[in-house]
């Protein structure tokens, strides 16, 4: 069955078929995040066709099919997508032109293509917030190292180059004129710097008849050395004042996006009490591991169910819990040896994950382990052990 723009039929292939094995979902990324959305599509009996630049990706062996090839190419996307009845991404680093193609072509993109546009562009996702009153701190862009001289009384600034950046990459702090030497050279984004309380985050979804729903805040804490999530909390500990205008902001960005499919949405918690947006990810995010123990639906059956336009499901939380992303030992590369893991498992409330990957490099994500617990207290205090006991070695 080929994909048609008859809107009848799509509706057809839609509501009989999407967990038959004729229905074809395509997603753009092998990595841990298609992973652990292909452990919950097997559940609906969804054949998932995975497309990665890495012959080895964590999706390799359990998609339907996996493809070996580039994801910002135009004909490999191209030629990919063009018999599948739903696309989907598992990193927005993807070649637009041809997800507008293959969306011009009948074929259903979710996210659509000019949010993944918007989202690879930082300069374009800030100046969205600007031009919808969508609070976020004070910026401005720049084209390259030297306009950013023009702006010095008012450092400091977080840089971020508007294209390329991911998982703490591509951003560095400028305190002091000295900074300059190694700012980067490129279009980029100067944030002022913020003085917030906590990072927050809400991960909401919406499907084609408009449906939303918003997972519960939860509270990141960040490793200064790596940059990426060390401690995530859910719930946060924040005020119920504080919880409903996160989720009402979340849910207001994900409906003047109009985006179908599941949105994170990364927050400051000033000192003063205001809350900023500091990015989105238009996909199933870190920030949401910890919703497969946690709540009554994952974030990854919610991407599916919003995706495919199906009711989404509750958003509940059923225990409160502690997510560590398992990342790999600074000094070590190779093939991965995961020190203690045995004995995090003889812990009460600890489920591990690990994403399938053979080798490990310093700081690479490697798996995560969520601890889930009566009392949110509970589950930090056995989080904090479980810290300092397993290591991602070679």
């Amino acid at each position: 069955m080929n994909p048609s723009n008859d809107a009848f039929n799509y509706l057809c292939v839609m509501q009989k078929t999407w967990y038959g094995n004729n229905f074809r979902l395509g997603v753009l990324g092998g990595g841990q995040l298609g992973r652990m959305m292909i452990q919950e599509a097997i559940n609906y009996n969804i054949h998932v066709h995975c497309l990665d630049p890495d012959s080895n990706a964590p999706c390799r062996d359990i998609s339907h099919s996996f493809t070996h090839g580039s994801l910002t190419d135009f004909d490999t996307v191209y030629e990919f997508g063009k018999d599948k009845h739903v696309i989907t991404v598992e990193i927005e680093h993807v070649n637009i032109e041809a997800l507008e193609r293959l969306e011009s072509e009948g074929i259903r993109v979710f996210p659509q293509p000019h949010i993944l546009k918007m989202v690879q562009d930082k300069g374009v996702q800030k100046s969205f917030y600007r031009d919808h009153q969508i609070p976020t701190p004070d910026f401005y862009l720049v084209e390259n190292r030297a306009e950013i001289e023009q702006y010095q009384s008012e450092f400091p600034f977080m840089q971020k180059m508007r294209k390329g950046g991911y998982d703490g990459k591509g951003v560095t702090a400028l305190k002091t004129a000295a900074d300059l030497e190694t700012a980067f050279d490129v279009p980029s984004v100067l944030e002022k710097f913020v003085d917030f309380d906590k990072e927050l985050s809400v991960i909401v979804a919406r499907n084609e008849k408009g449906e939303t729903k918003a997972y519960p805040t939860v509270e990141c804490e960040f490793s200064p050395e790596a940059n990426l999530v060390e401690f995530l909390f859910a719930p946060a500990e924040i005020s119920a004042d504080v919880e409903e205008r996160a989720k009402k902001l979340a849910i207001e960005i994900i409906e003047k996006l109009e985006m179908v499919g599941i949105l994170a949405v990364e927050l400051f918690l000033t000192k003063s009490g205001e809350i900023l947006v500091n990015e989105i990810a238009p996909r199933p995010h870190n920030s949401g591991h910890q919703t497969i123990e946690c709540n009554v639906t994952s974030q990854f059956e919610q991407h599916l169910r919003s995706i495919l336009n199906l009711p989404l499901g509750s958003t509940r939380i059923i225990q409160p819990g502690v997510m560590i992303n398992l990342l790999g030992e600074k000094g070590f590369e190779g093939d991965a040896v995961y020190r203690d893991l045995e004995k995090a498992m003889a812990m009460e409330g600890v489920h591990v994950h690990l994403y399938g990957k053979a080798k490990t490099k310093p700081f690479r994500k490697m798996g995560h382990v969520t601890i889930v617990a009566e009392e949110l207290a509970t589950a930090k205090k056995t989080g904090r052990s479980i810290l300092n006991l397993i290591r991602v070695e070679a």
